[in-house]
Formats: C-alpha cells, structure tokens, sequence
C-alpha cells in the first residue's frame, strides 16, 4: 500500500477543508494510505475515514528550527511513507518540507495562488473574479504525484432527521463579523417561527451568548457545551445553519447541513467557500468595489466604516431561509 504523509497545522477551517478532499482520494484510490499531521484537537474532524491515520500533535513542542528538525526525525522513525504532501507551505512546514527532501523523499506542496490573491484584494483592481477553490488546491497536491482524483463539490448528508436553525455570529477578525446588533436582531426574528441554536467558543463569546438567550425565547446557547464530535453531530440535525465566513460554515459542510454564510471585507472569490455550499446561499454587499480587501479578513478598512458588513439588511439572511 502507497503511504502519503501529508501535514496542515491550522486554521481549524482550513484543516476541515481537506476532509471532504481526502474523503474522496482515499475512496477513488483505495490502494493509498494517508497518515495526516495536524494539531492533536483537530482529530475529531476525520473520524471515520478509511486507510486514514491521524497523527496529532502539540506545536509547542516542536518550537523553531531544531524543533521541526526533531518531529521530522520522529515522523521518519515512525512512518516510512512514498510521498511526503505539505498542504500548508508556511515557515515551520517548509523546515520539515526541506528535512524529508534531505532524506530522499519525495515532496509536493500546495500552490496556495498568493499572486492572484494579491490580486484579488487590491482595492484598486475592479475586475474581479473567482480563483481556484481551496479544496481543488489540496487535491492538485495529489494530482502532482500522479494520482487521479476528481472532486464531487458536493456534501453528504448525514441526518435526514432535521429542525432548528443554527447560528454562529462570531468569527476571529472584524472584517468577517456581522455588527452584533444585527445579529442579535436577527435572531430574535428568527427564534419567532423556529428553535435557535447559538454556536461560538471562549468565554467572551459565551458571554454574549448567554446574554441573548436570556433575552430571547426559543433560543439555547451551545457554546462551551459540546466536544468537537457532539458539535458536528448538532449541526448535522439541524436544518439550516447561519455562519459567518468561519470554520463553522466548513463544519456544516463536513455533516451535509446547508449554510447561509455571511462575507465582509473577505469574498468567496478567494476560493473558501464551504464544501457543496451553494453561492445562491452567500449574503454579501455586491456593489463596494473595494471588497474583497482581504483573504482572511484580518486588514483594518480601507474606507474606514466596514460597510461591507454594516450595508448587509438581516432581511437578506431571512429571506434565504
């Protein structure tokens, strides 16, 4: 059996990218094994899978130089695999990239399309369109060391047994996060005809969490409450989910569970768009030519107001559903 060590250490929503891509490798080439390196609390992403080893690990023990040195020599000692994929290509992967090439293996690493991002994010730049989804960058990893695989974009379902709308308003920068007020607006309107349940994680989000359900009937706060594998197995019953660009709306994809994704200063243009998501289900500021300004969403406005998020009417949200 061909052995493929692959690595992504972060950010949760990239990493659960790569499940639906290896789903389909793994089934369209049964003759492979993939050993996958990532940090120890992403484990519960891919249970399930076939010829699938799940190798986690705590980055903090593998600090600069010396320490990539050393997981590259424990990985060496405990794996011997055909084809080494670096899915991240960033300074700490790039240290083991080079160790695996010194040892003789063969190395293939994502093309992550930074110019045509550059690009993409020029405020100046006025003809926009869409690159290269992410998931088809994984797969082009594997397609380099001469393997067939042919992406369906579409997710799988796992509960036929759905209710309730799910809703996480929080994502780590700015430019991603609907106004709070907004949010907490709209959940309330849409806790009138259906179960809302709140999604999100640390004690600040929590917090605020608590706060709305208090205020808001017919809503209960999830946050804190579940394991990663109860996590998706709650999405997985419910009927909809609404998300920012955020892992959750990667989450979704993973349990087949549809989601209406919210996008401000970042663009699905970029490629990151959740797995079988359909664009009829993004809700975005269509006319500000100066979006997307960002990739991650982690630049400050250029203009200075976010209207790309503060233009969004919760009436385009509500009329999805």
């Amino acid at each position: 059996m061909t052995t493929i060590l692959a690595y992504r250490f972060s950010a949760f929503g990239d990493v659960a990218m790569t499940v639906p891509v290896f789903t389909e490798f793994l089934e369209q080439n049964p003759h492979v094994q993939i050993v996958f390196l990532s940090r120890a609390n992403f484990r519960d992403l891919f249970t399930g899978l076939p010829n699938f080893i799940f190798k986690g690990v705590d980055i903090n023990d593998y600090k600069g130089f010396l320490g990539m040195r050393k997981l590259a020599k424990e990985l060496n000692a405990e794996f011997t695999p055909d084809y080494v994929a670096d899915f991240h290509d960033v300074i700490r992967t790039k240290i083991l990239s080079r160790a695996f090439r010194r040892k003789g293996f063969p190395v293939h690493i994502i093309d992550k399309g930074k110019d045509a991002k550059d690009h993409l994010t020029d405020i100046w730049n006025i003809e926009k369109g869409p690159l290269k989804p992410n998931t088809e960058r994984y797969a082009d990893v594997f397609r380099k060391m001469g393997f067939t695989v042919e992406l369906s974009h579409t997710y799988r379902t796992l509960s036929d047994n759905k209710a309730g709308i799910g809703f996480a308003p929080f994502a780590q920068h700015t430019g991603k996060m609907l106004p709070l007020e907004k949010s907490f607006e709209l959940a309330r309107l849409l806790a009138q005809k259906d179960k809302v349940y709140f999604f999100g994680g640390g004690s600040t989000e929590i917090e605020v969490l608590d706060k709305w359900v208090s205020q808001i009937p017919n809503s209960v706060n999830m946050a804190g409450k579940l394991s990663l594998t109860e996590e998706l197995d709650q999405i997985a019953r419910l009927k909809v989910m609404i998300s920012m660009d955020s892992a959750n709306m990667h989450l979704a994809s993973l349990v087949g569970t549809r989601c209406i994704s919210v996008w401000g200063s970042t663009h699905p243009y970029a490629g990151f768009l959740g797995y079988g998501q359909a664009e009829a289900d993004v809700v975005q500021v269509k006319d500000l030519t100066c979006r997307p300004c960002s990739v991650f969403g982690d630049k400050p406005c250029y203009r200075g107001d976010w209207a790309c998020l503060h233009e969004i009417d919760i009436q385009q949200i509500t009329s999805k559903i």
